[in-house]
């Protein structure tokens, strides 16, 4: 039978799916019979259909695919939980991405005649009372960030170098180590020295403090703890390391220690306990760099040499490595941001030796400073957290203007004259 279905122009059929007027036909009187006859078997039809799917005589009554009423609306007070699901992630205004700005020139720059070339070394400390201490060859001088004034502290022999340097939490006391296998203490106020201590078999290129007790790590592969307050200050020896032990932090409630030596481990060590609780070993290169987080208790952040090139996380207390980021260099020191900012500051070699701003847990880059022409062997932060002095290969001391203080104090940059250097000091 054909269609009865107006056409549009195009010849296309239209479809009409409810229309309340109706379209007048007109049929000859030989094929009226005909046409009723069809029109009684499509309702007995439809009326079958209905019986069978809907059990109802009636489709017509059936609510499938009609286009007659609209759906009905919901109840007042109704609650669509569904709602939820769509909308809890959608924000009334886009979210704008906060850049912090990083001074990319470093505020001063500093020589630093035969500083030591040795990645397992660590000679560069900036103490609580704004004193810088590099070791440069066997002596160890003084640059007070406040006044610009720099000072000899104590000269060696020239056969017996400087291997490490730390001050005491509280600045008064700095402890330095050597190749000749002991640890000297000197006061730093007097510019006297207050003792030698033993322990060692060989340099002592780590030093970490822990309130009266210092820690120092040697090439021997021992750490011995020290208590400085009494003559027998050998209090212990931690072995858990193979080769020599290049960096050393305790964590800063003290209750941990961190080490990490040329024989590509991690170890952390419980206060009071000769053994390891957990010894790290993902590192395919010497772990030097060391930092304990000051504001997500028991995580450390290690970083290890260029055969490995990882900054690594770690849970203390658990042993999981949490995270790790390949940064594509050497890793020589970390530090984390000291006034609150979530940010970790790493030192690198080659081939950019540069210090890399990340911003913490993401580790997206923040910045690069860049400068040092030879690798970043260590690096301090001020003491109102605002600064940090790099000592890199290239034999120079540069200082950054990295981070904000409340605190209005003078920083290093404050401190003297643009252009003035160590070297000339010494002179």
């Amino acid at each position: 039978m054909q269609s009865k279905t107006p056409r549009s122009k195009g010849d296309s059929d239209r479809f009409i799916p409810n229309r309340d007027s109706h379209a007048s036909i007109s049929f000859n009187n030989e094929n009226n019979s005909d046409y009723f006859n069809s029109c009684v078997k499509q309702a007995d039809y439809h009326n079958s259909l209905a019986q069978s799917l809907f059990e109802t005589d009636d489709l017509s009554s059936t609510r499938i695919l009609s286009y007659k009423q609209k759906a009905p609306k919901p109840t007042e007070g109704h609650h669509n939980n569904m709602r939820v699901l769509y909308t809890q992630n959608r924000t009334t205004e886009p979210v704008k991405k906060v850049f912090r700005h990083v001074d990319k020139t470093p505020e001063r720059i500093l020589d630093a005649p035969e500083l030591l070339d040795d990645f397992y070394v660590n000679l560069l400390d900036w103490s609580s009372q704004n004193l810088v201490a590099v070791a440069l060859a066997s002596s160890v001088y003084l640059w007070n960030a406040t006044t610009g004034n720099i000072e000899l502290l104590c000269e060696n022999a020239e056969d017996n170098q400087i291997t490490s340097v730390s001050f005491m939490s509280d600045g008064s006391h700095v402890a330095i180590g050597n190749s000749q296998n002991t640890v000297q203490l000197w006061d730093v106020d007097r510019k006297a020295k207050v003792r030698t201590m033993g322990g060692h078999s060989a340099r002592v290129s780590s030093l970490a403090w822990n309130s009266h007790i210092l820690s120092s790590g040697s090439r021997d592969s021992t750490i011995v703890n020290h208590d400085v307050r009494i003559a027998q200050h050998h209090v212990a020896t931690l072995q858990g390391h193979e080769q020599e032990v290049c960096g050393l932090k305790w964590s800063p409630d003290g209750t941990q220690l961190a080490s990490g030596a040329n024989d590509n481990k991690c170890c952390i060590w419980d206060a009071n306990q000769s053994l390891p609780r957990f010894t790290f070993t993902e590192a395919n290169a010497a772990v030097k760099a060391l930092a304990w987080c000051p504001f997500e208790r028991n995580i450390l952040a290690t970083g290890a040499g260029t055969a490995d090139r990882h900054i690594r996380f770690y849970n203390s207390m658990t042993g999981a490595c949490v995270n790790s980021v390949d940064t594509g260099s050497q890793v020589c020191s970390l530090l984390w941001a000291p006034n609150g900012e979530k940010e970790l500051l790493s030192a690198h070699g080659y081939s950019e030796n540069q210090l890399t701003l990340w911003k913490y847990p993401t580790m997206t880059r923040t910045a690069e400073l860049t400068g040092h022409t030879q690798r970043v062997l260590h690096m301090a932060a001020s003491a109102d957290g605002t600064s940090v002095c790099s000592a890199g290969a290239d034999e120079t001391m540069r200082f950054w203007k990295i981070w904000d203080s409340d605190k209005k104090k003078k920083t290093a940059s404050e401190a003297s004259a643009k252009g003035s250097s160590l070297m000339r000091a010494l002179r």
